[in-house]
C-alpha cells in the first residue's frame, strides 16, 4: 500500500506499507520439475506508476527492467527495491528497423569506448539499484561486433550482469559478454507478443517446459494489463508443479 500527502498540491511525503516476498508460503509442489528454474523479466517500466505497482503487487520473485531518463525511472527502481524485486536497466540500443522508436539517449553503431562509458553512466543514475542489464530493441547494436566490445568491459567494471533479449537472430552480445568475462544469459521465450491472455499462459507454460528440459530459462514480458493477469493466473499454477521463480541474476554464468 502506498499514501501520498501533498501539501498546496505538491507532493511532499510518500508512505509505502511493503509486504516483503520472505513472507509468502510457496504452494506445495509436484514431483517431477524441482530442477526447473525460471525468471520472468518485465520490460518498460519507468513510463506508468500504476502498471509497476499491479506488477510488483504479484508477490512473486520479478525481474523489474527500468528504461531510464523516464519521468517514474528513478520511482519505479526504487519501489521495486524496497519490495524486495530484483532491478535492471533496459538498456536502449539501436535498431534495425528504420521505423522503430528511438530513444533520446542510446548506444549507436559507431560509439566509442568513452561515449558508451559515459551513455551507461548517464542512465544507470537514473535506475538505482541496477544488478545488470539487458538490451532494450538493440537489433543492430547487438549485431555489431565493435559496439558490445566497448559495452562489456564497463559492465564487467561495474560488476554488472547482461542478459541478451535476442531482439534478433545475428545477435553477439551473449557471446562478447562471455568474452569479457561478463555473467550473462539469453532470453528464451517471449511472453505477449500475443496480448491475448491465453496465448500469454500458453508462452508462460512454454517457458516452464525449456526450464525444465534446460534446468533453467529466461522469459521477457512487458507491463502490460493482461500479462500482468495472465502472470497472477500462470505462476501459482507453475510454483504448485514444482518450478522454482527465481530473480534473473541466478541464471547467469
Amino acid at each position: 500500500m502506498r499514501f501520498e500527502c501533498s501539501f498546496d498540491g505538491v507532493r511532499t511525503h510518500s508512505i509505502h506499507v511493503v509486504t516483503p516476498l520472505t513472507s509468502r508460503t510457496p504452494a506445495r509442489a509436484k514431483q517431477g520439475r524441482e530442477n526447473a528454474r525460471l525468471a520472468i523479466i518485465i520490460d518498460d517500466l519507468g513510463y506508468d506508476r500504476t502498471a509497476a505497482d499491479a506488477l510488483l503487487s504479484l508477490g512473486f520473485p520479478i525481474t523489474v527492467s527500468v528504461l531510464p531518463h523516464l519521468p517514474l525511472s528513478a520511482e519505479v527502481a526504487e519501489e521495486a527495491y524496497r519490495r524486495g524485486d530484483e532491478v535492471m536497466l533496459h538498456l536502449p540500443m539501436q535498431s534495425e528497423s528504420e521505423t522503430a522508436k528511438t530513444e533520446e539517449v542510446e548506444l549507436r553503431v559507431g560509439m566509442n569506448t568513452q561515449q558508451v562509458d559515459s551513455a551507461l553512466q548517464g542512465m544507470l543514475e537514473t535506475v538505482p539499484h541496477a544488478v545488470g542489464v539487458n538490451n532494450h530493441q538493440g537489433s543492430r547494436a547487438t549485431a555489431d561486433p565493435a559496439l558490445m566490445a566497448a559495452l562489456m568491459p564497463d559492465l564487467r567494471r561495474r560488476g554488472l550482469f547482461f542478459v541478451d533479449s535476442r531482439t534478433l537472430a545475428s545477435t553477439v552480445a551473449y557471446d562478447t559478454a562471455e568474452r569479457w568475462g561478463v555473467r550473462a544469459a539469453s532470453r528464451k521465450v517471449f511472453l505477449d507478443d500475443s496480448a491475448r491472455p491465453e496465448a500469454i499462459l500458453k508462452q508462460l507454460e512454454l517457458a516452464a517446459r525449456d526450464a525444465e528440459r534446460d534446468g533453467s530459462a529466461i522469459a521477457i514480458g512487458h507491463p502490460r494489463p493482461d500479462t500482468i493477469a495472465a502472470l497472477a493466473r500462470g505462476l501459482p499454477r507453475l510454483e504448485s508443479q514444482g518450478i522454482h521463480l527465481v530473480f534473473v541474476s541466478e541464471l547467469v554464468q
